[in-house]
C-alpha cells in the first residue's frame, strides 16, 4: 500500500475496485447465457450495478421517516403520528451543491423517470403497474451521510388495506425491492410491536423467499416514548415473542434499540417519566447507524452471493439444456434409421404386391432398381413429413414431463437449486420447440461453470483479504487477472467466453 495513503481510503478504493470486477464478471461471463436462454429476461448486472441500498420498512407509526432524518440530519421526510406519505421513496447523494450548503432537497424526479432511466435498478418494477409508478419518486439530497449509499424509505405497513386499496401489489413491490437491497431494517414502535397484519405476512412470507436472513435488522424505535426502564423491558419482550411467532425461528433475533431525539416529543408525559434509562442505550444508537454506513461492505458480500447463486443457478440450467440435446440428437438418430427402415420395408410390401399381380413381371432390372429407389424415397417423404414431427412431439411432451429425469438431484442443494431453474428450464424449452445449439450450450456450460467453481472462491478470497487488510498489508491483485492467471498454471484455457 502506498505510504501516507489513509486505511479507510485504501479500504474504499479497493472496495470499489472489487465491485467494479464483480459488475464485469457478470456482465461478460453471466448475462450472455443468462439472456440466450431466457434466465432472466434483463441483463443480471442491472440490479446490481448501482450503489447500495438500504430499504426501510414498518408500521406506519413505527418512525421510519424520522429515523431517516436523524441519519440525514435534516428534516428530508414528513413525519407524522399518521400515516403521512404512501410513497416509495429513493434518497440519494447530490454532490454537486458546495459542502457548506444545508442539507435540503436538491432534485426530486418522478416514478416514470426511476422506471425508464438505465442508470437505476428499476427498469423492472414497471410490471407494477401506473398506480405504482404514481407512488415512486427520487430524492436527491446533499447529505454526507448518503455517499457511499441509498436509502429507500416505504409506504407504512397496515391492518386492513388491500391490493386493491393500493392499487398494485404491496408485498411483490416490497420483495422485488429486497432482492436489490444490501440492508433491510424492519421498524417496530412501543404501541404496535409487531402485530400490523402487512408486517406478518412481510416477515413471514415475502422476506425470506427473496432475501437472505442476515441481510435483515429489526429494529425496536421511538424507544423514548417508554415511560420507564421497565416500560421497555415489557415492550422488548412483547416483541421477541411476536417476532419468534411470525419468523418461526427457534432463536430470539437480535433487536437494535433506537429513537430520534430531532423527533422527540416534550409532551408533558415524556416530561414526567424516568428518561434516564436513554443514556445507557446511546451505544445501540450508534451500532445502528453504524450498521447503515456498512452497507457498501454488505454489498460486497450481496455480491459475491449474487455471482455465486446466479453461476451455480445457470450452470445447472444448461447442463439440463446439454443433456437435453444429446437425448434430442439420440432420438433424432433413432428416428432416421426407423425412417429409413419404414421405407425399405414399405419399398418391399409394394414390390411384393407388384410381383405377385405379374405387373412387373420380365421388366429390366435396372428399371426395377430405380423404381425401387423411387418408392423409397416416397415412403421417407412420408416419414419425414408425417411421421417424424408426431414423433418430435412427443418427445418433447415427453422430456416436459418429465423434466426432472435431466439432470441428477443427489443432494439438497442440487435439489434447491433445480426448484429454481425448474420453471424456466421448461419455458425455455417449449418456446424454442428445444432447437439451440448444443456447442454453444456446452461452451456456455463450461463458462458458467467455472465462474461458479473459480470465479466464486477469487471472490470470497478476495473478500477475506479486505476483512484481514492492514496499514502494512499490499494491494491484492485483480481476482479476474488471477483467475486467469492460474487457468494458465493449469494448463486450462482462459477465462473466456
Amino acid at each position: 500500500m502506498m505510504k501516507g495513503l489513509p486505511m479507510q481510503v485504501y479500504q474504499e478504493n479497493y472496495i470499489n475496485s472489487l465491485h467494479t470486477e464483480l459488475l464485469e464478471m457478470v456482465e461478460k461471463y453471466l448475462t450472455p447465457a443468462a439472456l440466450r436462454y431466457h434466465y432472466s429476461e434483463a441483463p443480471l448486472e442491472a440490479s446490481i450495478k448501482w450503489r447500495p441500498v438500504v430499504l426501510v420498512l414498518g408500521n406506519y407509526s413505527s418512525g421510519k421517516s424520522a429515523l431517516i432524518n436523524e441519519f440525514l440530519e435534516a428534516d428530508i421526510q414528513k413525519t407524522g403520528q399518521a400515516p403521512t406519505d404512501d410513497s416509495f421513496t429513493i434518497l440519494t447523494y447530490d454532490e454537486n451543491p458546495s459542502p457548506d450548503s444545508p442539507i435540503r432537497v436538491t432534485e426530486e424526479r418522478d416514478g416514470k423517470f426511476l422506471l425508464n432511466d438505465p442508470e437505476f435498478p428499476f427498469e423492472s418494477m414497471k410490471k407494477h403497474g401506473q398506480r405504482f409508478a404514481s407512488h415512486f419518486r427520487l430524492k436527491k439530497v446533499n447529505s454526507p451521510f448518503l455517499k457511499a449509499l441509498a436509502i429507500i424509505d416505504t409506504p407504512g405497513m397496515l391492518d386492513s388495506i388491500t391490493e386493491r386499496d393500493r392499487g398494485y401489489n404491496y408485498q411483490e413491490v416490497i420483495g422485488d425491492l429486497a432482492q436489490i437491497a444490501d440492508l433491510i431494517l424492519v421498524l417496530f414502535d412501543p404501541h404496535k410491536a409487531g402485530t400490523i397484519r402487512e408486517a406478518h405476512t412481510s416477515l413471514r412470507e415475502t422476506l425470506p423467499s427473496r432475501t437472505f436472513e442476515d441481510r435483515v435488522l429489526f429494529v425496536l424505535n421511538r424507544i423514548d416514548e417508554c415511560a420507564s426502564l421497565n416500560d421497555l423491558l415489557r415492550v422488548y419482550g412483547t416483541l421477541c415473542w411476536n417476532l419468534s411467532q411470525i419468523t418461526g425461528r427457534k432463536d430470539i433475533p437480535m433487536i437494535h434499540l433506537t429513537y430520534s431525539p430531532r423527533a422527540a416529543i416534550d409532551s408533558k408525559n415524556r416530561l414526567e417519566s424516568d428518561m434516564s434509562y436513554l443514556r445507557y442505550l446511546e451505544n445501540q444508537r450508534e451500532e445502528l447507524k453504524s450498521a447503515v454506513l456498512g452497507a457498501p461492505r454488505r454489498r460486497l458480500d450481496h455480491l459475491a452471493a449474487f455471482v455465486e447463486t446466479h453461476s451455480e443457478r445457470l450452470s445447472h440450467m444448461l447442463e439440463a439444456l446439454v443433456n437435453f440435446q444429446k437425448k434430442r440428437r439420440s432420438h433424432r438418430f433413432q428416428s432416421f434409421l426407423a425412417g429409413v427402415l419404414f421405407s425399405f420395408v414399405g419399398t418391399g410390401v409394394v414390390f411384393s404386391s407388384l410381383f405377385f399381380t405379374g405387373i412387373i413381371a420380365g421388366l429390366d432390372p435396372a428399371i426395377l432398381l430405380s423404381a425401387g429407389g423411387g418408392i423409397s424415397g416416397v415412403f421417407f417423404l412420408i416419414w419425414v413429413m408425417a411421421i417424424w414431427p408426431v414423433m418430435g412431439r412427443r418427445f418433447q411432451n415427453d422430456i416436459l414431463n418429465h423434466l426432472d429425469d435431466l439432470t441428477p438431484l443427489l443432494t439438497q442443494t442440487r435439489l434447491d437449486n433445480w426448484q429454481a431453474i425448474h420453471e424456466k428450464t421448461a419455458a425455455f424449452l417449449k418456446n424454442s420447440n428445444g432447437r439451440f445449439s448444443l456447442r454453444t450450450a456446452r461452451q456456455d456450460h463450461e463458462t458458467v461453470l467455472t465462474v461458479f467453481q473459480k470465479g466464486s472462491h477469487e471472490v470470497r478470497e478476495a473478500l477475506n483479504e479486505l476483512a484481514n487488510l492492514s496499514v502494512n498489508d499490499s494491494v491484492p491483485g485483480p481476482f479476474l487477472a488471477s483467475l486467469n492467471r492460474e487457468s494458465e498454471k493449469s494448463g486450462e484455457p482462459p477465462f473466456q467466453m
